[in-house]
């Protein structure tokens, strides 16, 4: 799933390919989830943007968009399966995609084409297989865009927003909250662009383990894990999301083996590689990198939670409640293990799910 190294990267080729042109045409697909859970429609993006001058393209997190010389602008979210293809560019084929990707244009599952009207032409399409993706118009000026929904109430951006996103600020921030330290990192309403699998290197590379509690963790660990996020994010961003330039001790080169036949189950010097789920999501792990020092939820999907001896104080932590994972299906597309986590939210203490409401509520569906 992109993440905020993924959409620096589209940012990238955006600033490239079009900052500074006019788009000629834009050509849409409706799509009543990709425009329409946005609020927009296919025919108002098309007619609010042909004519118009592309100012600058910026992002926040896993959003991105770009600024036109007159109000409304394009605010976009890639979702699970999202991604900008510009034609002829083999550098915005994924690596992890068939070489065929990009061979038909407009590519399969087209949202909107965009032309421009120089003499070197651009076009510039926005596909998604799973419908995840969000498109929306901002009707703003060009300088409110931050302020306004929904990135007003997103957190700060851990690689554009080092004003905000301060060491006494994150200390903060995780000793006001009770959930597992992973669903903390993943709610963007709290730090903006980690996803799953940032969130993970991010864990392993602290050497902390993503079940414990935020506020269970001393000043030291705080602090590492601080750094961590600064050193991972900004790296990944460095990279353009480029996983063939990713340090070769990373996390990330080795993850991917859940579930598949003759997939490494160790790094190479021997740590095994295990995986639990945290918050609702799957999460990498190495246990012997990363030691439980405090209270932490469930070992094991199901399973009593427990709590580490010489840890600090918390509330005691009854049997979590098992939640049933919702996939989401599309024709045409291979499964994939993980959700969209545009939405996700913190899960609070099972103890205290429990004590609120009878019989467990189900997980409201995706906005």
């Amino acid at each position: 799933m992109p993440e905020i190294a993924e959409v620096a990267r589209v940012v990238n080729h955006l600033r490239r390919s079009l900052v500074g042109k006019t788009l000629k045409t834009v050509a849409t697909q409706d799509d009543t989830n990709v425009y329409g859970k946005a609020g927009c429609s296919a025919a108002e993006f098309s007619k609010a943007l042909t004519g118009k001058k592309v100012l600058e393209a910026n992002r926040q997190g896993k959003y991105f968009w770009l600024v036109m010389d007159s109000p409304p602008h394009p605010l976009m979210h890639l979702g699970m399966t999202g991604w900008v293809h510009i034609h002829g560019d083999k550098s915005m084929v994924r690596k992890s995609k068939p070489k065929d990707e990009d061979a038909e244009w407009p590519p399969k599952y087209w949202k909107f084409v965009m032309e421009t009207d120089e003499d070197s032409k651009m076009e510039v399409a926005f596909k998604d297989a799973r419908r995840f993706a969000r498109i929306r118009l901002l009707d703003c000026a060009a300088a409110d865009i931050r302020n306004t929904t929904p990135l007003k109430e997103n957190g700060p951006d851990p690689v554009i927003d080092t004003d905000v996103f301060t060491e006494e600020w994150f200390m903060q921030k995780m000793i006001s909250k009770h959930v597992p330290v992973k669903a903390l990192l993943l709610n963007q309403a709290n730090i903006s662009g980690i996803g799953n699998w940032v969130g993970d290197e991010i864990m392993y590379h602290a050497k902390l383990h993503p079940e414990q509690y935020s506020n269970t963790f001393g000043a030291t660990e705080l602090k590492q894990l601080y750094n961590s996020i600064r050193y991972v994010c900004q790296t990944a961003v460095d990279l353009l999301g480029d996983s063939s330039q990713f340090p070769d001790e990373w996390l990330f080169n080795y993850r991917w083996g859940k579930g598949k036949k003759n997939a490494a189950t160790k790094l190479p010097n021997g740590a095994a590689i295990t995986f639990l789920t945290v918050g609702g999501r799957t999460s990498c792990v190495v246990p012997s990198v990363q030691k439980k020092i405090g209270p932490v939820t469930a070992d094991v999907k199901g399973g009593e939670a427990v709590t580490i001896s010489g840890g600090s104080e918390a509330e005691p932590i009854s049997k979590p409640v098992k939640r049933k994972k919702h996939i989401a299906k599309a024709s045409n597309c291979s499964s994939f293990e993980e959700e969209s986590d545009e939405d996700v939210k913190e899960k609070d203490p099972p103890a205290k799910r429990a004590r609120a409401r009878k019989p467990p509520a189900k997980i409201p569906p995706k906005k």
